[in-house]
This record gives C-alpha cells, sequence and structure tokens, in this order.
C-alpha cells in the first residue's frame, strides 16, 4: 500500500475513533448484543432495530481499541437501511478482506475498506471483526 493511501487511511479509522458515529444505544424493543476480544479487552454493546428484515437503526456503545471502536462505527453506518440480507452480505465480504482473501469488489465499502491493512496483523482481526460478528449475532436472533 503507499504511504499517501496508508496515511489517509489512518485519519479516516481515527476519525471514526474519535468521533463515532452511531455512538449509544436504542431504547424500545431493539435487540441488544453484547460481546468481548477477550485477547484485547474490547468489549460492544450493540443494539440493533430491525423492522420487516430491515436494519432501521444501528448504536453501539464500549470500550476497546481505536480499531475496535472505528470498525464498529463503520459498520453501524454501513449496515443502517440495508436487508439483513445485504448487511450479512456486506460482514461476509469485510471477513474476506479481513483474512485477505480475494474479495467482492463491487460492494462498495466506503470507509470500511480503509481497515483493510488490519489483515495483515493477525492479532488486531478479532478487534476489527468484533462489531460485524456481534451484528450477525443480532441479526440471526431476531430470526427466532
Amino acid at each position: 500500500m503507499s504511504s499517501n493511501l496508508d496515511q489517509l487511511y489512518r485519519r479516516v479509522i481515527m476519525d471514526h475513533y474519535k468521533n463515532p458515529r452511531n455512538k449509544g444505544s436504542i431504547e424500545d424493543g431493539a435487540l441488544t448484543i453484547d460481546m468481548n476480544n477477550p485477547t484485547c479487552g474490547d468489549r460492544i454493546h450493540l443494539t440493533l432495530q430491525v423492522e420487516d428484515g430491515k436494519i432501521q437503526n444501528a448504536k453501539f456503545d464500549g470500550e476497546g481499541c481505536s480499531i475496535s471502536m472505528a470498525s464498529a462505527s463503520m459498520m453501524t453506518q454501513a449496515v443502517k437501511g440495508k436487508t439483513v440480507e445485504e448487511a450479512l452480505q456486506l460482514s461476509s465480504t469485510f471477513s474476506e478482506m479481513m483474512l485477505g482473501k480475494d474479495y467482492d469488489d463491487s460492494i462498495e465499502l466506503e470507509d470500511i475498506e480503509s481497515l483493510s491493512g488490519v489483515s495483515q496483523f493477525p492479532a488486531r482481526i478479532k478487534c476489527a471483526t468484533l462489531a460485524w460478528k456481534a451484528m450477525e449475532k443480532g441479526v440471526s436472533l431476531d430470526k427466532d
């Protein structure tokens, strides 16, 4: 990765970390998912409002490293307004990117792409994927 692109990606990650989008929680019947990453100490409290198979709203709270909190901010932004299927496809694409695999680049990742460099640091992949795993767990609970 070029150093200019690397610097841009770092700025995007730090912006989401310092100015998280969708921080907080949703009251009134939202799905609630709590997950943690014991190796790093990251923890997330994710609330999702799913209606008619669509994620109407997503908010998170928690604490952790800049990668986990930035990823949670990006994930909540990315899945809002998407169908559950679209959100799961996005999560699958994100997982492939984190594992350094070829992924469907026709899917618009926007800010999420800035996390692509994390794949070079295996110990940090769990940090980046924590919020995504919480979202996957949450939408699967909705199907019950």
